[in-house]
């Protein structure tokens, strides 16, 4: 039985002035879970993390944490506490008096928040640095530093707000895995904040997607990049090739859609078609690790395309080759490095792309 939600958000909305930054919004976030809010900048994500916080009041909506609503509950008396991507550390305090901070406005004695203040920077593996300052400490240092003292108030839920963003590359690896191990040793929800999709699929049991305000998608990693839902999220999530197309049958077996890959059928399983029914304009979507590139045309079965390799890109495991069609499109193949696989390819050679119609996914938004 799914743990009960510990957050549900009623149609919440946040204007400043005209513009909605936060539209319509309905999500439940269920207890012990780790969920990531996800999308490009400005799409409202930060300001719903905000919102759940008490440091934004809604225009419209409700938000419940624990049962409770919280529209007249201010920051410091919710249960939650927040990670911020600045860290907003103390730079005059020792990195014990920082993670002691908020009990010692709280009121909590000494005798009992230093053995909490220990636990808690043995939680984030920072014991033995208690009397260092800020200035002696590395980047993912800071960042322990600022999860020690928004774990040490035992909030029911830890919101981070692009917590990971200052890091480099090899230390926001390192941080995901930490936050992960976090999450199952505290037994808290955590709601993340990200434009980093590899940080959200990496780390959360759902993601929820955003854009202008709007929540368009929530699902598993797997689920929303496997089954993305509109263009929109289709482009956002890793890497796609986007094709048109129109419907020109609903039959009893499946969809049948026109495009410039030819006549596909796709099952009618969870999709909705727009007003114009059989009229419909359509998106045809497929992910560049799914297509394949030879020098000669393949089997008949497959969609195949010819075309001219006009850019690569290195990435170490696989490299990235941008083909040209004959029309003009230009199509993305991940390819992998493999021994034996043929001589590598070359700006300006001619090539033919292939995957299987299954492959394809249809997007009615």
């Amino acid at each position: 039985m799914p743990d009960a939600p510990i957050i549900r958000i009623e149609g919440a909305t946040k204007r400043f002035g005209q513009v909605a930054a936060v539209d319509d919004v309905s999500l439940e976030i269920r207890a012990n879970e780790f969920f990531a809010l996800l999308g490009p900048s400005g799409c409202g994500k930060t300001t719903l993390l905000r919102l759940l916080a008490g440091f934004e009041r809604a225009s419209a909506g409700r938000i419940l944490i624990d049962g409770e609503d919280m529209a007249r509950v201010p920051p410091n008396r919710r249960p939650v506490n927040m990670v911020f991507q600045s860290y907003a550390v103390f730079p005059h305090m020792s990195v014990a008096q920082n993670v002691a901070y908020g009990l010692r406005v709280s009121g909590v004695p000494r005798a009992e928040a230093m053995p909490r203040v220990a636990q808690a920077l043995a939680m984030v593996r920072l014991g033995g640095l208690e009397e260092r300052r800020p200035d002696q400490l590395s980047g993912g240092q800071l960042q322990r530093v600022a999860l020690a003292r928004a774990l040490i108030k035992r909030p029911k839920v830890l919101l981070l707000d692009e917590p990971l963003s200052a890091l480099d590359r090899k230390l926001r690896e390192e941080m995901r895995l930490e936050l992960v191990r976090l999450r199952h040793e505290v037994g808290i929800t955590f709601v993340i904040v990200t434009h980093d999709q590899e940080e959200a699929l990496s780390m959360a049991d759902r993601v929820g997607v955003m854009d202008h305000g709007r929540l368009l998608q929530v699902a598993s990693p797997q689920a929303l990049y496997e089954a993305p839902s509109c263009r929109m999220v289709a482009d956002f999530i890793g890497q796609m090739n986007l094709f048109c197309g129109r419907v020109t049958a609903v039959a009893a077996d499946g969809i049948v859609v026109e495009s410039e890959l030819g006549e596909l059928r796709f099952a009618h399983a969870g999709r909705d078609l727009p007003p114009a029914g059989t009229a419909a304009e359509v998106g045809i979507a497929v992910r560049p690790e799914k297509v394949t590139l030879s020098h000669e045309r393949s089997q008949a079965g497959p969609i195949a395309i010819r075309g001219q390799v006009v850019q690569l890109a290195y990435l170490g495991d696989a490299s990235l080759v941008y083909v040209e069609t004959e029309t003009g499109r230009r199509v993305t193949c991940r390819r992998p490095h493999q021994r034996g696989a043929g001589p590598p390819l070359a700006i300006g050679e001619a090539c033919w792309l292939a995957w299987e119609p299954a492959d394809c996914l249809l997007l009615t938004s």
